[in-house]
């Protein structure tokens, strides 16, 4: 009894012991078959049956999943779909739980794209580290397409508007078709061969994925990644990838965008070019600015240490000095007149025995005064009889004549020539040098040099 009750399940138990077994048994599993039952109720799940002409299966597709379809499932419709065997517990309903579902049509073509994809990503060929750039500006581009389809209108409409100075050059080819595929590898890869262009642009409008399978071959896939010019794959609408896609180095969502992607808007170049006009200006008025006031101080410098500008700084400092120096006598001449002045005020007034008294006491003073006194009072006279001799060296005209310079006089009234205009020709006159004078006579005025 008790090995029986030990053994003994519960509905529910049963069913996650079946259910547990289906999904540990089974893998993700692809199943074609039609549609039948179809129900969505008001949650957004969509509800259904696969059957052939001998068996069914219930299947489940759940919100948000069932709103991705690409197609409206109904009644009798063949499809391919993706999923996981479960078991529903609740009811003890087997089922498929679907990922993924479209219409059998492409069925057999989606499993090749997605086993080709499969093998050529694990060889690298899409690896992003193996994609070339595309160059800053385009100069000459190829446009492999059909020439009379929707792209190449879409592509050449956009260039002309955002930069019509491209070169555009138009290859044809077909683009759907059992050849279509070797016409546009052969194209490809005599337009690399070439090394005429920039970039090389694959182009065509939507379509279903037969349609589309021209780009999914694989000769084409490996001759874009060989290819020693970028290439720009823009087929289909935006929700469309092919093989072409992943081997192009850029990926664009439509023919207009890449476009777009390829050259700039000749609106942002302008307004570019104008800043940088305004750049180039400013800086050229500060530069030139600048420059100016280095010539100005360079002019300044010059003006400073001129011949001309010196003689007059040194007559001005030779003027100042005799002044002070006149100045420094008239003091000396009026102390010593007041001295004067002053003791023979006091002899006149005094008695003569008083007066000879007077002066008998300051000889003897002044024969009594220390030695030392006297030396040192003697000593910075004579200090101060250098200082005075160097400053009348140093704006003395002799000087300036030592150091090579000359003073000219006229030869009748002695007269100091300024300027050329107090000599006329043949006027004599007197070059005082270092080492004497000279007599010259005036032939004429040279003109001014620069």
């Amino acid at each position: 009894m008790n090995d029986r009750s030990s053994r003994i399940l519960s509905p529910s138990q049963l069913n996650t012991l079946a259910r547990d077994l289906l999904e540990s048994a089974f893998p993700l599993v692809w199943v074609e078959g039609e549609l039948g039952s179809v129900t969505r109720p008001g949650s957004g799940h969509l509800y259904f049956t696969l059957k052939d002409a001998r068996a069914q299966v219930k299947c489940a597709m759940f919100k948000p999943k069932s709103q991705w379809l690409k197609f409206a499932p109904r009644e009798g419709l063949r499809v391919l779909a993706r999923g996981r065997l479960t078991l529903y517990e609740a009811r003890g309903d087997y089922q498929l739980v679907l990922d993924h579902m479209e219409e059998a049509g492409e069925g057999a073509l989606r499993r090749a794209f997605e086993e080709l994809k499969a093998r050529l990503e694990a060889e690298g060929l899409f690896d992003a580290q193996r994609k070339r750039p595309l160059p800053a500006h385009v100069r000459r581009l190829a446009v492999i397409t059909s020439p009379t389809g929707a792209a190449v209108r879409d592509v050449l409409s956009v260039l002309a508007r955002r930069f019509p100075m491209v070169e555009v050059e138009l290859l044809p080819s077909l683009v759907q078709g059992e050849t279509a595929a070797a016409q546009i590898t052969s194209v490809l890869r005599r337009a690399d061969a070439s090394g005429r262009y920039d970039v090389i642009l694959l182009a065509r409008g939507g379509g279903s994925l037969e349609d589309l399978w021209a780009f999914n071959d694989e000769q084409l896939a490996r001759s874009i990644a060989a290819s020693n010019t970028p290439v720009v794959s823009a087929v289909g609408h935006e929700t469309d990838f092919t093989l072409s896609d992943f081997a192009a180095d850029v990926r664009a969502p439509t023919p207009s965008v890449a476009a777009e992607l390829l050259v700039p808007d000749q609106r942002d170049l302008d307004m570019h070019l104008r800043r940088q006009h305004a750049r180039l200006l400013q800086m050229q008025r500060h530069m030139l600015g600048q420059a100016m006031q280095r010539a100005d101080r360079a002019a300044l410098r010059l003006q400073a240490v001129s011949p001309q500008a010196r003689l007059a700084m040194l007559r001005q400092r030779q003027q100042v000095a005799a002044r002070r120096l006149h100045a420094l006598w008239l003091q000396c001449q009026e102390r010593r007149l007041a001295r004067l002045r002053h003791a023979s005020a006091v002899l006149r007034a005094a008695h003569p025995q008083r007066r000879l008294g007077m002066l008998r006491d300051r000889l003897l003073a002044f024969g009594n005064r220390p030695q030392a006194a006297m030396a040192r009072q003697l000593q910075r006279d004579a200090l101060r009889l250098r200082g005075l001799a160097r400053s009348l060296e140093a704006v003395s005209p002799l000087a300036t004549v030592a150091r090579g310079y000359s003073i000219l006089t006229h030869a009748g009234d002695g007269a100091l020539v300024r300027s050329t205009a107090q000599v006329q020709p043949g006027d004599v006159l007197h070059a005082r040098v270092a080492d004497g004078a000279l007599q010259l006579r005036a032939e004429g005025r040279l003109p001014e040099k620069e």
